[in-house]
């Protein structure tokens, strides 16, 4: 290992201390450890733990070891290249570790970028002084000035919030309430010029990785006059792991002013916070599906608590949870009712698509609104959230469907290049040519069942063959930087039709789109998630607020089979209040979110039966600590069930919910089911997983 002063400090130290040591392992820790050399709470330390040798963050200097110390192993090295991680940090970690009921070391360590936690960053011919020296040795990107921009007039409205967020000395949540295009950046923008000017910094999160390049580019146009060039750090899973450590560090040392990021970016290393935002604070990006399942939203609320500091939650159509906080008086409700620019919301027909006979999926209102604003030189989006050709593929003889070998659901029909498509599975990744013949009746004649973008794209290119086509989804963005390519093209006006998924829907200000078609929105309509109403509410309002934006006289036009549905009928008169009280009223009758709390114990095993058996064992195991703990009044457990979709990677799975009408007596429980689940006799044939406030059951 190298001798850098960075890494080691000087052997012949003569005293010694006891260290509890967080590592990234599956364990409850922290761990104790000996170290002879100067160290301090927050350091990263080399440690063996069993027959390896990790990384691990030092949490606490006890004054005792809390076992035998003739048992505990001796520190490596002191790791001193970065500062140490603050308390204030540590308390925000340990806080996420104990509500989502995971090791302290599975939230620290991957909060650190990877070469910070990798030891073959730090030992070996190439190691070379550390990660951060190399880095800093390295001629770092020049930072040039961005052209500042002048902030346009605020709306009274606009004025009124920015004025009561820049009023607020202590913690205090703010619901930004503002239909789709009423100024909700130029809030932020405000609110957080003013809270750098106070000497503070910014974090500001945004759902998705797309949404950044726009919003770093308003950033650094507007608050490097305040902040300084390169006052803005973007911190985002598809960085680079250079570019994340350049940037993370920044944060830490505390060159960067702003932060801009995903959820990962609640974990950014800053403590002089003034002013925290999440914009599209109802969105499900926001919650992490693997690991450690944290909502970053929810932290964030905790995160401004404790730095005592004010924290907005903008949207168009906030979550349940949050309108609740806001209707109880827990959050404070600022109102945007009225676009920013003197222009008019979008109109929103329902095309009634029962009796209708379509064209390629499309109806002739929706082609023939196509045409009109073609002609009127005016961009359209056809919105549909389902990616690939095509959702199966089938033979029309003997009705077999393409089915995944590893999973129980189809396979998705994709067009690779023109005229050469393959079949994927969206859950596991398995792929397979396209059979030439079908496999049961060998029948040539097989045939796509409906429609993704990329066959509405297609068949968009020949009934417009004078129309600029585009597509953006998951596919077509692959590329680092073609998603930031595909918007510029689109805001540049080299598009005509765009076509895409979600990831149009939210947060793009496309100046010269008139028209938004929305094909196959009923698929959200009677799916067995409570929440998919809301889901399909929000979506849609989110991308009709896509028109109109800078012309007015914006259109959408939506295709269903049940235009008479709550959904709907509220979608017509943008009317997010109305849909709440409807929604919030079923909700509250069925005892479900945000009138209780959920936790959901997943798990996985080559058989169902196994994890079945696994699961009804906790069940009882949860049963005797309720009965023990005489809470059982608050807390409902439900029989396990299989999955929709049983087996994925020819992995069956299941899951058991529980449900509690008082949060405290969930987390008390989980803490004590957790304990005594360490021994069940099945762990090695299950992998489980306990997720709280799960968004998906």
């Amino acid at each position: 290992m190298s001798d850098s002063r960075h890494l080691q400090l000087d052997d012949r130290a003569s005293f010694e201390v006891w260290i509890r040591v967080a590592l990234d392992v599956p364990l409850d820790g922290p761990f104790d450890y000996r170290c002879t050399k100067e160290v301090a709470v927050g350091d990263r330390v080399i440690v063996s733990f069993g027959r390896r040798k990790m990384i691990g963050l030092v949490v606490e200097l006890p004054l005792e070891p809390g076992c035998d110390p003739s048992l505990i192993k001796s520190v490596e090295a002191v790791l001193k290249d970065i500062a140490p991680m603050s308390a204030s940090w540590l308390k925000f970690t340990k806080f996420a570790a104990d509500y989502y009921q995971r090791p302290w070391g599975e939230v620290v360590m991957p909060a650190l970028p990877v070469a910070l936690r990798s030891l073959s960053a730090y030992q070996g011919k190439r190691s070379a002084g550390g990660p951060v020296e190399r880095l800093d040795q390295r001629r770092a990107p020049k930072l040039t000035p961005t052209v500042s921009t002048e902030a346009p007039p605020l709306n009274s409205a606009q004025q009124h919030a920015v004025e009561t967020i820049t009023a607020a000395q202590s913690f205090q949540p703010f619901l930004l309430y503002g239909v789709t295009g009423s100024g909700k950046t130029e809030v932020y923008l405000h609110a957080a010029a003013q809270a750098l000017a106070r000497g503070k910094r910014v974090l500001m999160l945004v759902p998705e990785i797309n949404l950044t390049p726009q919003f770093e580019q308003s950033l650094r146009a507007r608050l490097e006059p305040v902040a300084g060039v390169g006052g803005v750090a973007v911190l985002h899973s598809a960085l680079s792991d250079g570019e994340r450590l350049r940037a993370w560090l920044r944060v830490q040392r505390g060159e960067a002013k702003v932060v801009l990021g995903t959820r990962l970016s609640i974990f950014a290393p800053l403590d002089d916070v003034g002013l925290i935002v999440v914009d599209e604070e109802h969105d499900p990006s926001y919650k992490q599906q693997d690991g450690l399942r944290y909502s970053a939203r929810d932290l964030a609320v905790w995160r401004g608590h404790d730095l005592g500091i004010p924290i907005v939650l903008g949207s168009a159509t906030p979550s349940l949870e949050s309108w609740v906080h806001a209707e109880k008086g827990n959050y404070k409700r600022l109102d945007l009712p009225a676009r920013a620019r003197d222009v008019t919301l979008p109109s929103i027909r329902l095309v009634d698509t029962r009796r209708l006979k379509m064209e390629h999926g499309m109806s002739v209102q929706l082609l023939d609104a196509m045409r009109a604003r073609l002609a009127n030189h005016e961009q359209v989006l056809i919105f549909l959230n389902r990616r690939g050709y095509a959702p199966a593929l089938h033979c029309t003889s003997c009705g077999w469907v393409s089915q995944c070998p590893r999973c129980t659901t189809f396979t998705v029909l994709h067009r690779m290049t023109p005229g050469r498509h393959q079949l994927h599975c969206h859950h596991c990744g398995y792929q397979q040519r396209v059979p030439q013949a079908c496999p049961d009746c060998g029948d040539q004649d097989m045939q796509p069942i409906g429609r993704g973008t990329q066959r509405i794209e297609e068949q968009l290119a020949l009934l417009f063959p004078d129309a600029r086509v585009a597509r953006i989804d998951a596919d077509s963005t692959r590329k680092k930087g073609s998603a930031q390519a595909l918007f510029a093209s689109v805001h540049a006006g080299e598009v005509d039709i765009l076509v895409g998924t979600q990831m149009v829907a939210k947060g793009h200000d496309f100046a010269n789109l008139g028209l938004v078609g929305v094909l196959n929105a009923d698929a959200m309509l009677f799916s067995q998630d409570f929440r998919a109403p809301e889901r399909l509410f929000a979506q849609l309002m989110q991308v009709a607020g896509r028109a109109g934006r800078h012309t007015g006289h914006g259109e959408v036009i939506v295709q269903t089979g049940y235009p008479e549905q709550a959904v709907y009928q509220a979608l017509l008169k943008h009317d997010y209040s109305g849909f709440a009280r409807h929604t919030m009223g079923e909700r509250e009758a069925a005892m479900l979110p945000p009138f209780s709390h959920q936790a959901l114990l997943s798990a996985e095993a080559r058989e169902l039966n196994v994890a079945l058996g696994f699961l009804q064992a906790a069940r009882d195991e949860a049963q005797a600590v309720l009965e023990a703990q005489q809470i059982d009044a608050v807390i409902t457990l439900y029989d396990p069930v299989p999955l929709r979709i049983v087996r994925v990677d020819n992995m069956c799975r299941a899951q058991l919910l529980i449900e509690a009408t008082h949060r405290p007596a969930l987390q008390s429980l989980l803490r004590s089911w957790l304990a005594a689940l360490q021994d069940h006799p099945d762990l090695r044939r299950v992998r489980w997983q306990l997720e709280v406030d799960p968004l998906e059951i």
